[in-house]
């Protein structure tokens, strides 16, 4: 079902679109600086196949934090909790996303939550497989079957990008292999690691997703559980707590759904029971959430009592 324009969705772009002259663009990153700042575009999926959306919805662009979520929930199905919770912690931290000073505080040290960068080095390298290949393309086929979109691959020119510049994401690495949380070779996680955040696809693939996780893991247009329902729900609860990076309690008072940014200024949001979301407004603000579409969401939060408090 092709998803249609929607003109009230259209105001409220309109209005929050203002925002982003207050972001600026991911340019740490030389392949995401190239985005577009004044770009906003969202699209909601219902459960019955219903998507209304507004901005350009085709554009595509990287997950890169995004797929943290995705890839907890992939490597929960293949290990298991009782494995991933051993090596990475449930709690919040109000630490910005790569740093390193808890790890240096904590014994043993293992990473606070999967959603900051040492967390999420840790779940990619749980991903089963014989090399980084194989271990890629099974989570790119998953991702792919989430968003029921074969096509969704990933830009090789944002992994090259961030492989080369990712220099803190290798001293967490290195200080993690330190304490035995890591047991592989770095560059091989790492290329793990860029390449998955690297995948691209548009609002409407990101949405897809969003309508599973709040579907308690059912795709509801082919009706299979892809996800076991209390994966999803750890999940969702991981967005709600720790999705918005340090921003993640504000946003759950503004808000009040669950929710994961990127830096490329994707978010992607599980209004349970309800619907997806899928936005892309690449200006960000000074945590690294999209400036824009966190204003879009309050607006659409507020207008329509999302919030699940």
């Amino acid at each position: 079902m092709p998803c249609q324009s929607n003109d009230e969705l259209q105001l409220i772009v309109d209005e929050a679109r203002t925002c982003t002259k207050h972001g600026r663009v991911a340019d740490y990153i030389p392949a995401l600086g190239e985005a577009k700042q004044d770009d906003l575009s969202i699209a909601v999926h219902y459960p019955d196949g219903t998507c209304y959306s507004a901005g350009d919805i085709e554009k595509k662009f990287t997950l890169q934090s995004i797929s943290k979520v995705i890839s907890l929930a992939f490597v929960l199905m293949e290990r298991g909790k009782e494995y991933v919770f051993n090596r990475v912690g449930m709690e919040p931290t109000g630490d910005p996303f790569n740093s390193i000073a808890k790890l240096e505080t904590m014994a043993p040290a293992k990473p606070l939550n999967p959603m900051i960068n040492a967390g999420a080095l840790v779940v990619t390298h749980m991903i089963k497989g014989g090399n980084v290949e194989e271990r890629f393309s099974s989570l790119l086929a998953f991702i792919r079957e989430l968003a029921g979109d074969p096509n969704v691959n990933y830009s090789q020119e944002v992994a090259d990008s961030e492989f080369q510049t990712a220099h803190l994401n290798r001293a967490l690495c290195y200080f993690l292999k330190q304490h035995n949380i890591v047991e592989e070779n770095v560059e091989e996680l790492m290329e793990l690691y860029t390449k998955q955040c690297a995948i691209e696809m548009n609002c409407l693939d990101l949405a897809r997703i969003g309508v599973v996780f709040a579907m308690d893991g059912v795709d509801p247009i082919s009706e299979k559980q892809i996800i076991p329902k209390d994966i999803a729900r750890i999940c969702k609860t991981f967005m709600v707590t720790c999705g918005m990076y340090n921003a993640s309690g504000e946003f759950a008072i503004k808000i009040g759904i669950p929710a994961k940014s990127g830096v490329s200024g994707g978010i992607m949001g599980a209004v349970p029971g309800k619907f997806g979301i899928g936005i892309f407004g690449p200006a960000l603000d000074e945590k690294g959430n999209s400036i824009a579409g966190i204003k879009l969401l309050e607006l659409l939060s507020k207008n329509y009592s999302l919030s699940m408090f």
